[in-house]
């Protein structure tokens, strides 16, 4: 891809009346837009047979092909020029200098330094933090250990054989997906499992047939005021002094805490020593390798967490040295824009053909919505473009008998990720081979479809032809991994972790506050209290919600509210 983006630009300023729209880039991708239009994936391709030579790069264990985009050298070239002139290349310095680029917070954005090497030097207010997180991997790698070769028992004495992990958002995402796309390389003899839905059914569910003397919860609660946690953790301990006895010493050898609130956790009845801390530079969704991987630590080893945090460190070092041109995550998150907000699309479907990345797009969901969902600038300014888009997917190939056919048929543009392994975990002999086959003809599918001549050709029946033509030129990256192990997952969320970054530099928002999450909890605080109360004399709510607070009363045989 073309490097000239490289020369030293001062950023335009972007904080005058009318925001991003008025830099001089804005204005010329939009006419480009215009003259792109007609422009197809075939045409491309007619003119340019060798353009994947052009639009592929590589990273260690990862090839990336964005060459079924609608973008040629001049579409690059604009977005490079946004990119600068938005000030990306001085943004992600800032981010790796830990300057306080969460605005809203006043916080440093530190999650690069969860990986970084012992010997690296990152300062927060003048401090050094790599010395204390690689402390913290310390103490979860001892205590993953013990546990793995049964030195660490339970109350009775017995081998600990289940783990749960209990959090939310980003302390069960993270975690929950993982665990599950490293499955082939954790410890078999433990058996994981994840709570994090206030819903009851889930701690039933994950518990049932489980013996609590053979079961530790870790409770991730950063804050330890999370109300979804906190309600799961109350159940959790009651589970368990239920199960054995309810000698309340039990409790600290059946829990241990990720979490900041040594008070909080103390109270609880978990000893302070098994508490595993991080830091506030460390958001929810950007803290699978903190310590709110001790599930995973415990599932898959501290050597292959490690393997992981090496992965990540290596996308750090390209997102952080690399030209623009020859960026990976820089390049998804511009191509990304150029769809938002110059084509009209609304949406991305990712699309893993791995049954171990079943939970990426989940994952990605918060990543990419929680982090870009803004209305507002990093000064406070309303935003006068889209910001953020609707992730969503599924596994391939299920997904392929489920909603491809709006991909391929369909009237809306929903640009996708496809993800690839050449080198499976489970080598079934000819099915890895048919999964791969699928990918690419998929992807191959989308950008060229098929035309009435080639059914006619094909001798399809006349009068269904209108019904079987697939447009094409729905566009796709393909992320091709040498294999699915934990260096290169640590490296597939690290490129989409600075993709999500790339983007809001653009969008000029914080991508690493998430104030709308704290309305819904504060609504449902207040409407808790009615639903439980003995009596609700007035409630000030609209019609619609004050209607359903009574029924659901009503039906719980709780009575009149007012």
């Amino acid at each position: 891809m073309s490097t000239s983006s490289t020369e030293n630009h001062e950023p335009e300023c972007s904080a005058d009346a009318s925001g991003r729209t008025g830099l001089s880039a804005w204005r010329a991708l939009h006419s480009h837009a215009e003259a792109m239009r007609g422009v197809t994936l075939q045409k491309l391709f007619d003119a340019d047979p060798e353009r994947c030579g052009a639009l592929a790069l590589e990273t260690p264990g990862l090839y990336a092909d964005f060459a079924k985009n609608r973008i040629n050298g001049e579409t690059l070239e604009l977005l490079f020029d946004l990119a600068e002139q938005c000030g990306l290349r001085q943004k992600i310095a800032a981010m790796f200098e830990g300057q306080k680029i969460n605005v809203s917070e006043d916080r440093a954005v530190l999650h690069t330094a969860l990986r970084a090497p012992r010997e690296a030097r990152i300062l927060v207010d003048g401090v050094n933090v790599v010395p204390e997180v690689h402390q913290v991997l310390d103490k979860m790698a001892a205590f993953a250990t013990n546990l793995r070769n049964g030195q660490w028992t339970g109350h009775t004495g017995q081998r600990i054989r289940n783990v749960i992990n209990v959090g939310i958002g980003g302390s069960d995402l993270g975690p929950r997906m993982a665990c599950q796309a490293l499955r082939a390389f954790s410890d078999r003899g433990l058996r994981l499992e994840f709570v994090s839905n206030v819903d009851g059914a889930e701690f039933t569910e994950a518990t049932r047939d489980m013996d609590p003397a053979q079961t530790l919860f870790i409770i991730s609660s950063k804050s330890w005021h999370t109300l979804e946690t906190l309600t799961n953790a109350a159940t959790a301990r009651e589970w368990i002094l239920s199960g054995l006895g309810g000698d309340n010493s039990a409790i600290a050898r059946h829990f241990v805490a990720v979490s900041t609130n040594t008070h909080g956790v103390t109270e609880f009845g978990i000893d302070p020593e098994n508490m595993f801390g991080f830091w506030d530079w460390v958001g929810g969704r950007y803290s699978i390798d903190s310590a709110v991987g001790l599930s995973l630590m415990v599932a898959i080893g501290p050597e292959n967490f490690t393997e992981m945090l090496g992965g990540f460190h290596d996308v750090d070092e390209h997102f952080r040295t690399a030209p623009l041109g020859r960026n990976i995550p820089v390049i998804m998150g511009l191509v990304s824009v150029w769809y938002n907000n110059f084509l009209g699309a609304a949406s991305q479907a990712i699309l893993p053909y791995s049954h171990y990345l079943a939970h990426f797009p989940a994952y990605l969901q918060q990543l990419e919505m929680e982090s870009n969902g803004k209305h507002v600038t990093g000064s406070g300014e309303q935003v006068d473009q889209q910001t953020g888009q609707v992730i969503w997917g599924e596994p391939g190939t299920n997904g392929q008998h489920a909603f491809y056919q709006l991909l391929h048929q369909g009237t809306k543009l929903v640009p996708c990720d496809f993800i690839a392994v050449i080198e499976p975990l489970s080598d079934l002999g000819h099915q890895h081979d048919l999964l791969a086959a699928n990918v690419f003809a998929q992807a191959e599918g989308l950008a060229f479809g098929r035309t009435a001549a080639q059914l006619r050709e094909a001798g399809s029946p006349k009068d269904q032809i209108p019904h079987r033509i697939c447009k094409g030129n729905q566009p796709s990256t393909t992320l091709l991994l040498d294999r699915l192990d934990p260096r290169s997952l640590g490296t597939l969320i690290a490129l989409y972790e600075h993709k999500v970054f790339t983007e809001g530099v653009i969008w000029d928002v914080d991508s690493f506050d998430q104030w709308g999450v704290e309305l819904g909890k504060l609504l449902a605080g207040t409407i808790a209290e009615e639903l439980t109360a003995d009596e609700v004399p007035s409630m000030d709510h609209d019609a619609s919600t004050a209607e359903l607070v009574r029924r659901y009363r009503s039906g719980r045989g709780r009575g009149s509210t007012g």
